[in-house]
């Protein structure tokens, strides 16, 4: 990153290919639209070419990125507020092989993104960082601008109506 932020735009593509996988899984995580995260992944890297200069190397590019990322998908929903209900998006998409057609496999993880989905966007945002992005707490703490504490905490809440919503929608099931 240091070398775009220097001038060196064709090493934008290189960070692309690093990232882009990585921040459509947080993007899709967060909206549950494929969509509109496939147009914030663009907008992310646009914004990367475009506040590059504001990058200072202190923190990973990776917490810089995510936050270029909160901020482009908050600036997202402001203006699309009324167009972005949360739905069902279905097989989410992931670094890893596909896991196995287990019905069982399959229920629980339709069951747990469906409990994702109906959990406030700040909560779902702290679970998505730590267990999907497998982000340390303290990066986190720099994406939010809060304490770690802070982050300890919002993320057992997190987990905790997690485990309720699971619940009552594993209850509902027929």
């Amino acid at each position: 990153m240091l070398q775009v932020r220097d001038g060196d735009v064709a090493k934008l593509g290189i960070l692309f290919e690093r990232h882009h996988v990585k921040l459509y899984n947080f993007l899709v995580r967060m909206t549950n639209r494929r969509d509109s995260s496939e147009d914030l992944v663009q907008e992310v890297f646009l914004r990367i070419l475009k506040y590059g200069h504001s990058y200072r190397g202190d923190a990973e590019f990776v917490v810089w990125m995510f936050q270029l990322a909160r901020n482009a998908a908050n600036d997202h929903f402001r203006k699309w507020k009324k167009e972005m209900p949360l739905e069902d998006a279905g097989d989410m998409p992931d670094q890893e092989p596909a896991p196995d057609d287990s019905l069982m496999h399959h229920e629980k993880s339709a069951l747990l993104t469906k409990a994702l989905a109906l959990l406030s966007a700040e909560k779902r945002e702290v679970l998505v960082l730590s267990r999907y992005q497998e982000l340390k707490y303290e990066e986190i703490g720099t994406i939010l601008n809060c304490p770690v504490g802070t982050v300890k905490a919002r993320v057992h809440r997190a987990l905790k109506d997690l485990r309720r919503e699971y619940h009552k929608l594993s209850q509902d099931k027929p």
